[in-house]
């Protein structure tokens, strides 16, 4: 039995999603641990979009039941997962490029003086605090009403990480962070996720790139087509074998084949196969051509 001690901060268990005659998810479940980050993997139309969704109160399953801390819940807004301490960093970031750095901090949650009529937000408090937390993660802020639009894609994400966390995250969950990146700016965002686990949060990475989700995961949950293709812990499984489960290996390795056969076909001068290239004989399947004795036959 589970206790409270040991209950995984954010789970899901066999969750279904269906948006009419599509399933979008399908028995599909999750763990979120204190100090752990969880990789969810997934091909483009996964279902990793739907997940984040239903974690984060937009979307309600169908099937299946959401924990937090043991006890089911269940999620009627954003609002709900935010009050439960689950704080989502969607890839467009949801923050406001021709506002400050401060104000972006505290959008919607601002720090004010004075009272009714003059009532006003508090700069100054918004200022130190922004840069504050801003440093705590490795940035250092000189000005905090330079607008978020001239920020590198690295520096808004730290700024989304830097605001949940100060907001009472203890699940954060990044979708898709270096989808957009360069390499710098993907190595700053990592070290992030590493350090928001060190701090003892619950850190979701989604991503389809295998290449960033390996150096920093301690478990690997992945998707392909709407269903789960299992849970590993590090070291279980390479990339190679990662993107295979995701779906896109073997599919990959047949257009490569396609591939070579197609130029393979174009060098001789010959017409584009139907089938494909025989591994034992080298002999290619072409379609018959207009009277010839298979069609007069």
């Amino acid at each position: 039995m589970t206790t409270a001690t040991d209950a995984p901060l954010l789970e899901a268990r066999d969750v279904s999603k269906y948006f009419g005659a599509v399933v979008a998810l399908e028995g599909v479940s999750l763990e979120v641990r204190a100090g752990r980050i969880t990789c969810l993997l997934g091909d483009n139309g996964a279902g990793k979009s739907t997940l984040i969704k239903i974690l984060s109160g937009v979307h309600q399953p169908d099937d299946g039941t959401l924990a937090v801390d043991g006890q089911a819940v269940r999620f009627s807004a954003p609002r709900d997962a935010l009050d439960a301490g689950i704080a989502t960093v969607y890839q467009d970031l949801s923050v406001m490029p021709l506002m400050s750095i401060s104000r972006n901090f505290f959008l919607g949650n601002e720090p004010t003086i004075g009272v009714g009529p003059f009532r006003r937000f508090d700069g100054p408090k918004a200022d130190a605090i922004a840069r504050e937390e801003m440093r705590k993660i490795g940035i250092d802020v000189r000005d905090t009403s330079q607008l978020v639009g001239t920020l590198s894609g690295g520096e808004r994400q730290t700024l989304a990480i830097a605001r949940a966390e100060y907001f009472g995250a203890r699940v954060l969950i990044l979708d898709e962070p270096t989808s957009a990146l360069g390499v710098k700016e993907c190595a700053i965002v990592l070290r992030h996720a590493i350090s928001a686990r060190n701090r003892g949060l619950g850190v979701v990475f989604i991503t389809h790139n295998v290449q960033h989700a390996l150096p920093i995961g301690d478990t690997f949950t992945i998707l392909a087509r709407g269903r789960a293709g299992g849970t590993f812990r590090r070291g279980e499984l390479d990339g190679e074998r990662l993107h295979s489960l995701m779906g896109g290996g073997s599919e990959l390795e047949e257009l490569q084949a396609d591939l070579e056969i197609l130029a393979r076909r174009e060098e001789l001068g010959e017409g584009v196969p139907t089938v494909g290239l025989e591994a034992e004989t080298g002999e290619v399947e072409t379609p018959p051509r207009a009277g010839s004795d298979d069609e007069r036959s």
